[in-house]
Order: C-alpha cells, then sequence, then structure tokens
C-alpha cells in the first residue's frame, strides 16, 4: 500500500498517516504484541521515507503502543493484566473528573459536542457492527474529555486514549446493550448539568468493566509484574 497516493499533503501530515496506520494495526490486532517496527519494512510497505516513520514512532511509544529496546529497535507492546488494573484506576479519576466538569458546560455545547459521538456508538449497537461498536464507545468517552474544557484534563488523558481504545477491542464481547445503556444515561447526566450524578455514573460505570474485563483476558494476557519487584524492592 502506498500512503502517498492521495497525499499532496505536507510531511507533517505524512507522519500523521503513518501514525494512525501504526496506530490502528496495534489496536485492531493486525500488528500483534511482539512485532517489531522495522524502519525499512515500513518504509517499503506504506511506500515512503524513513523520516515519517521515525517521528511517528516516539508518539506510539508515548502512548504505550510501542516499546524501544536497546539493540532491539521498536516493538509492539505486550500489554498484561496489570496494565489493564492500572488503566482502570487511572480512568476512575480522569474520567469522573472529565464528567463532573463536562456537566458544568451550557447544556447547548454539551448537546452539540456529545450527541454525534453519542449517536454513532448507539446506531452502530443497534445495527451490531463489530469492531465499529468499540471504536464508538471510545469516542464517546473522549468527547466528554473534550467536553470538560480543562487543556491540562486533555493533555492528561491524549497518552491514555489509545490504550482505551485497545482495551476496548480486546473487550469488545462485553454486552454492548448494557454499555449503551449506561452510556445514555451518562450523556443526559451531563446535558442536564448534574453534576454530582454525572461523576457517580461515570464512576460506576468505569468500575463495572474492571472486573468482566480483567476476567476476559485472564489467560489471554500475562498477568504483569509488579513495579516494585522490577526495581529490586520486593
Amino acid at each position: 500500500m502506498s500512503l502517498t497516493d492521495s497525499s499532496g499533503s505536507d510531511g507533517r501530515s505524512l507522519v500523521h498517516k503513518v501514525y494512525e496506520y501504526l496506530r490502528d494495526g496495534i489496536i485492531e490486532g493486525e500488528l500483534p504484541p511482539g512485532t517489531r517496527l522495522l524502519e525499512r519494512e515500513l518504509s517499503e510497505r506504506l511506500d515512503v521515507s524513513r523520516i515519517p516513520i521515525r517521528e511517528a514512532l516516539p508518539q506510539l511509544e508515548a502512548e504505550g503502543l510501542i516499546t524501544t529496546l536497546p539493540r532491539r529497535g521498536s516493538m509492539v507492546t505486550q500489554l498484561t493484566l496489570r496494565d489493564i488494573d492500572e488503566l482502570f484506576s487511572v480512568r476512575t479519576s480522569l474520567e469522573v473528573l472529565a464528567a463532573r466538569l463536562a456537566s458544568g458546560q451550557a447544556a447547548e455545547r454539551a448537546s452539540a459536542l456529545l450527541s454525534p459521538a453519542f449517536a454513532r456508538a448507539e446506531l452502530a449497537t443497534d445495527e451490531g457492527r463489530q469492531p465499529e461498536i468499540a471504536a464508538a464507545n471510545a469516542a464517546f468517552h473522549e468527547a466528554i474529555v473534550r467536553l470538560s474544557g480543562s487543556r491540562l484534563l486533555n493533555s492528561m488523558m491524549a497518552p491514555i486514549s489509545a490504550r482505551v481504545r485497545w482495551l476496548f477491542r480486546l473487550t469488545s464481547d462485553r454486552d454492548p446493550g448494557v454499555l449503551c445503556t449506561e452510556h445514555r444515561e451518562l450523556y443526559e447526566a451531563i446535558c442536564a448539568g448534574d453534576t454530582e450524578l454525572a461523576a457517580s455514573l461515570a464512576f460506576v460505570h468505569v468500575e463495572r468493566g474492571r472486573r468482566p474485563s480483567l476476567e476476559s483476558l485472564a489467560g489471554v494476557l500475562p498477568a504483569g509484574t509488579d513495579p516494585a519487584e522490577e526495581d529490586g524492592l520486593g
């Protein structure tokens, strides 16, 4: 394939195309954990120079999607159950804050920003379109963060969003109807400006997903190592 066929674009957008191609490939499982990302091979496959590839890799590493090792280069990260559990812990803090701040926005602005994202997720769920359901649900969560109006919160969530999308894809066997109902309740609370209800619903929504996600991924992902043990403190 070639990323330059329809470009007519500058170098920066080409870097973004390479980044999106690799990110989507990792999230959708086309580039499984442990896959080495060799600049020469990617350059030939995508019909681009090595420069945009070299510039796209650090962003993928910042998002936790790839790992770069000395003398071994970059490879797709192997997620562990510990990583998933930590991700849920971070989400229960940041996404609850996002819902609380988003509910403080004007109702018109909240509806304008969240309605398209929720409608897309609801339609994908009604029509049973996988894996679009996972992507649309992730986009709904991202829309709430944008609606919060907090630049700091948005910058903190940016490197986490890709891992959330990865998680949603890995756990796409969860009941989409239940998730859609929870999203509707959260959407309505935010648009109604009910801060405490929105925060509570966001917390419950994220926490309800922790145990079933870990259970469904047990045996699929390795357990992971305690950071204290890695530092020789265990």
